[in-house]
């Protein structure tokens, strides 16, 4: 084969051997390019981009870990009140007449509520964080109309 090649390429003339080595030259050029430069170009591209996306993730973790730590070393501000008074008088401010307000020691109480909004029980639970009451355990189940049945443990914080 390789003799055949030779034959074939010492019968053309030295004008077609040149523009014939000009154009093996171009082609492997061309797929050199398409081949190899273009994705290796393009994975370059995305790894920047995937990188970007991570260290863009990692300080906004980094930003996060900050801002619990920082809650962790701040006292727990005084509640003035038992916590279960506290619950059982916010529950009612924010119109949860059924809730059912059980309590589990000196820090810890449990809240039953058998129909309630969601958006209104997350601001009220919103507002107990704000005031440095935690949540140690939710459930909810939803009901047949729009509104869930659910049951919180609140602690007060630093308990």
């Amino acid at each position: 084969m390789m003799e055949r090649l030779g034959n074939w390429w010492t019968g053309r003339s030295r004008r077609e051997q040149w523009l014939l080595g000009v154009m093996i030259a171009l082609l492997a050029a061309v797929m050199l390019w398409l081949g190899v430069w273009r994705p290796v170009g393009g994975a370059l591209s995305a790894a920047r981009d995937r990188h970007d996306a991570a260290m863009t993730a990692l300080a906004r973790v980094e930003a996060q870990v900050a801002a619990v730590r920082a809650l962790k070393r701040a006292p727990p501000p005084p509640l003035g009140a038992p916590l279960a008074s506290i619950v059982g008088d916010s529950a009612g401010e924010a119109g949860f007449t059924a809730a059912g307000v059980v309590p589990q020691g000196t820090g810890r109480v449990v809240v039953t509520i058998a129909s309630v909004r969601p958006i209104a029980f997350f601001a009220w639970i919103d507002a107990l964080t704000r005031r440095g009451i935690v949540i140690e355990r939710l459930s909810s189940r939803a009901n047949s109309d729009p509104t869930l049945t659910v049951e919180v443990t609140l602690a007060e914080r630093g308990e």
